[in-house]
């Protein structure tokens, strides 16, 4: 059975937190996308960062990406291939427009499957129902703050109605097939040749081996001509791409650190998961906090460079005495009156982030980011890179890049990328010191 090219749209660059020793690309021309096709894992990503936009401007980039997508893989002469737009395990981000665009766009398909399953942050599907593990207890989504996202929220964890609420009916509850785990267990391969016309299909998970079972499935059916589409987790990525454990182990991955240099943490996630570990970091040894009063950028144009000199003094006396200076922003919440001026408020941030973040010492060994958005800008803003190469996970669902040896500021710099709803309270301090530390003598909090 040949395998086909995993093309993975990802709204927010953390979507690759399962995977490893694999491109992510952080420009969708032609040229830049026959670098994916052409490279040799069997699974690439495309960084749209449309989770940060409106669902008009995720509309325009996902359907630009899908038009030079299908140039480029008529260019390569690639046959079979399978698309993913992933995105965030807890049902945030614009679905159903980003789907409606790559069906119409590089289609038809036959189905797309709902597999927000992520199990290395604690999400599973369990009867159609999306619940995330709370102290180990099941709690569905909808009972969570992510269902209370100003942007993305929604009253539903049953996946049928959640369906049918985000598509304002179009799509009804009765519509979406389900695969609950009983199917899944005992094999769905008969089933997926008999679905049709992109009906959306819900599907269940609570174990890596569950999805792998799937996976088989929708492989050997799409080798018999069946076309499908995702909207996924990172998990099923897992699953689909069937790659060999990582090449180095991640409590191996200080060996990564430039010349044993102090590294810098930028912080830009709300969530309180994000708050929680951003206390914790803060008591580890050699660090030094860095808080920029967001707030103070309403209203206020000269604000913004106040700020940035005001930070990178903090930054520059931090590395100086040996320490890892750690940049986040402000912890009170600000409320907005829609939410295009909660976004455009985010990208003003996010500005301010990336200008910290090319004013860092350039001999600095490592960088963590945290937060989805932020890592996607840390990406293709402050590092300004158009493909980087992943390495592995440095934590359970915490993904770890480098950047090229001819960057211009930052060569061989390693960067984790690290969501912000992913990993338990010590969890962005445990990845600050493995870096940090030899990795023979790995510590942990």
């Amino acid at each position: 059975m040949t395998r086909p090219k995993i093309v993975v749209l990802d709204d927010d660059p953390t979507g690759s937190q399962t995977v490893h020793s694999c491109l992510l690309l952080l420009q969708w021309d032609v040229e830049t996308l026959l670098l994916g096709l052409a490279d040799e894992s069997p699974i690439f990503f495309v960084l749209t960062n449309t989770r940060a936009m409106s669902p008009e401007q995720a509309d325009a980039v996902t359907r630009e990406v899908c038009r030079n997508l299908k140039t480029a893989i008529a260019q390569a002469g690639i046959q079979d291939f399978l698309v993913v737009s992933r995105s965030d395990s807890t049902l945030r981000g614009h679905y159903p427009v980003e789907t409606d665009a790559i069906a119409q766009e590089i289609g038809p398909f036959d189905a797309h499957f709902l597999t927000p399953a992520f199990f290395e942050g604690g999400r599973i599907t369990r009867d159609s129902v999306h619940y995330l593990l709370i102290d180990g207890t099941p709690t569905p989504v909808h009972e969570t703050e992510f269902a209370r996202d100003s942007v993305f929220g929604y009253h539903y964890s049953y996946l049928p109605d959640y369906v049918a609420e985000k598509t304002a009916g179009r799509i009804s509850a009765d519509q979406v097939e389900r695969l609950v785990l009983a199917d899944i267990r005992t094999g769905v391969r008969q089933r997926l040749m008999h679905l049709r016309d992109n009906v959306c299909v819900a599907v269940d998970a609570e174990t890596q081996d569950d999805l792998n079972q799937f996976a088989d499935d929708v492989l050997a059916a799409a080798s018999q001509g069946q076309r499908f589409l995702f909207r996924s987790a990172a998990s099923m990525l897992t699953a689909l791409a069937q790659l060999p454990p990582q090449p180095i182990a991640p409590e191996a991955m200080g060996h990564y650190n430039r010349g044993g240099n102090p590294g810098a943490v930028i912080v830009g996630s709300h969530v309180k998961n994000t708050t929680e570990q951003l206390e914790v970091l803060l008591q580890a040894p050699g660090v030094a906090p860095v808080e920029v009063d967001v707030a103070q950028l309403q209203g206020d144009a000269a604000a913004s460079e106040a700020l940035l000199a005001a930070a990178l003094d903090h930054v520059r006396m931090a590395h100086a005495q040996g320490k890892t200076p750690v940049v986040f922003t402000s912890r009170t919440e600000i409320t907005f009156t829609d939410q295009q001026t909660r976004l455009d408020f985010g990208m003003v941030v996010s500005r301010l982030l990336m200008d910290i973040e090319r004013g860092l010492p350039a001999e600095i060994g490592f960088l963590i980011s945290k937060g989805g958005i932020t890592s996607n800008d840390t990406l293709s803003d402050g590092l300004a890179l158009q493909t980087a190469r992943l390495l592995g996970q440095i934590l359970p669902g915490v993904s770890m890049v480098r950047t090229p040896a001819d960057h211009a500021q930052f060569p061989n710099l390693p960067v984790v990328l690290f969501p912000g709803n992913v990993g338990d309270r010590s969890a962005l301090a445990n990845a600050y010191l493995r870096l940090r530390s030899n990795p023979n003598t790995d510590q942990k909090i």
